[in-house]
């Protein structure tokens, strides 16, 4: 194999088999694809130690991708049950798992995930290395943080999140504002903490370049955190927010130098008027890198309905150019989520991905509705059900309300236009009158 990343391929003119397979499933000219992932617009993360991967590309310009976070916990250490989560969410559809485990034998997980899950697989190694040492934070050395993206990195993993972006500049600058929900980001709040710990540097940061060579080495996609995202709309677009954005943009360049391929995490939480700017902002700060949102939330009062708010900002956020968004279920803010948690979160952040998708224009998007309309012209009920986001819950739906006349739906009885005008334009006559 002469070349070292999907990035250094494309450069190269080489036409890679997950190339080939994203440019099939993506309905786009092969010669197109490698010309974006060659600029660094489109990514398609792929770990060469991931041997059972399925690859998906992530960019504007493609179909909108979903990421699924799980993972082990104190507060559930049950591998077979989290697995039970994967599995589940890759037959719903989602494109991404990012293994968030932070106790018990993460690695052991992880290695499981990579051998089993044909999703692309994400991490954040801050998380993993706090559990991997088992000692006091600020003991923790600049070099053990590296080695362990480079664990991670050799296991498998296809993408990871490392927060690069808070360095001591950042953070003076986080310090000086007046944030109402400060530092959100569990890793960005782990970093921060290490850096008052010792007063060193962000090792992310100040040693970039070893983990960009180790990226490279095992074409590991760098997803930049961020680590100062808002986690409250008052927060949104604050100076630490775009302060750490403009250094997102810089080391996104020098990572395309070395050919590693770039993702860019966004908010977080931001009300709907400001988040079709906060898209263009990072499109030019970080020269059309795809962009990664979790979220984003659109107000801050809804516990229990989170993957509502999510959906909303998600969609907001990928009509305007984020191309991978990141599921919320219901228990965020709350507790752990259960299977049911995450089904719900999953199909919320695929409506939205699919809303943006024919907002955008993608080729195809708008066919599925467009088949889903003529189903419901027709009253097509077992083909409407095939075609529901939800086939399961549509069904059960229809089962439940056991309706006198199987034509129709709601509460129209006779009065059903859909019936009715079908009639009418067939030659028939109607009777309206229950």
């Amino acid at each position: 194999m002469n070349y070292t990343t999907q990035m250094d391929a494309a450069r190269k003119g080489i036409i890679t088999n997950e190339m080939k397979q994203v440019s099939e499933y993506e309905n786009i000219n092969i010669d197109e694809l490698v010309n974006l992932v060659a600029q660094g617009r489109v990514c398609i993360p792929a770990n060469k130690n991931h041997r059972c991967l399925k690859p998906y590309g992530i960019g504007k310009k493609l179909k909108t991708k979903i990421n699924v976070n799980l993972g082990t916990s104190r507060d559930c250490l049950d591998m077979d049950l989290e697995m039970q989560k994967v599995m589940s969410a890759v037959n719903m559809g989602a494109e991404s798992i990012m293994d968030l485990s932070s106790y018990g034998d993460t690695q052991k997980f992880r290695r499981k995930l990579i051998k089993e899950c044909p999703a692309i697989i994400g991490t954040v190694p801050i998380y993993d290395a706090v559990v991997y040492y088992n000692k006091p934070l600020r003991t923790i050395t600049a070099k053990e943080w590296i080695d362990v993206v480079r664990m991670h990195a050799q296991d498998g993993v296809d993408f990871m999140t490392i927060h690069c972006g808070v360095n001591k500049h950042t953070a003076e600058r986080f310090k000086q504002s007046k944030r109402l929900t400060n530092i959100v980001s569990r890793g960005g709040s782990i970093i921060f903490a290490w850096m008052e710990l010792t007063g060193n540097e962000n090792p992310f940061f100040e040693f970039y370049d070893e983990v960009l060579d180790i990226c490279r080495q095992y074409d590991v996609t760098i997803s930049l955190g961020d680590a100062c995202r808002p986690g409250s709309v008052h927060d949104a677009g604050d100076i630490s927010q775009i302060e750490e954005l403009v250094t997102l943009g810089e080391l996104t360049n020098r990572a395309w130098a070395k050919d590693v391929q770039v993702m860019i995490e966004g908010p977080g939480h931001m009300p709907l008027n400001q988040i079709k700017a906060n898209m263009e902002i990072q499109e030019t700060i970080c020269n059309g890198a795809p962009f990664y949102v979790l979220g984003p939330l659109v107000t801050d009062v809804a516990p229990g309905y989170d993957h509502i708010t999510s959906a909303i900002g998600g969609a907001i956020a990928a009509t305007y150019g984020a191309s991978f968004l990141c599921y919320v279920t219901p228990a965020e803010h709350l507790r752990l989520p259960n299977l049911e948690d995450v089904k719900e979160g999953i199909i919320a952040s695929k409506i939205a991905a699919h809303a943006a998708d024919i907002a955008k224009g993608i080729p195809g998007a708008i066919d599925w509705d467009n088949k889903m309309s003529e189903a419901r012209r027709e009253l097509d009920w077992e083909k409407m059900f095939d075609l529901a986001i939800d086939s399961e819950k549509a069904r059960r739906y229809r089962a439940e309300s056991k309706p006198e006349n199987e034509d129709t739906c709601t509460m129209c009885g006779k009065m059903c236009a859909v019936r009715n005008i079908n009639k009418i334009l067939k030659g028939e006559d109607v009777d309206i009158m229950e």
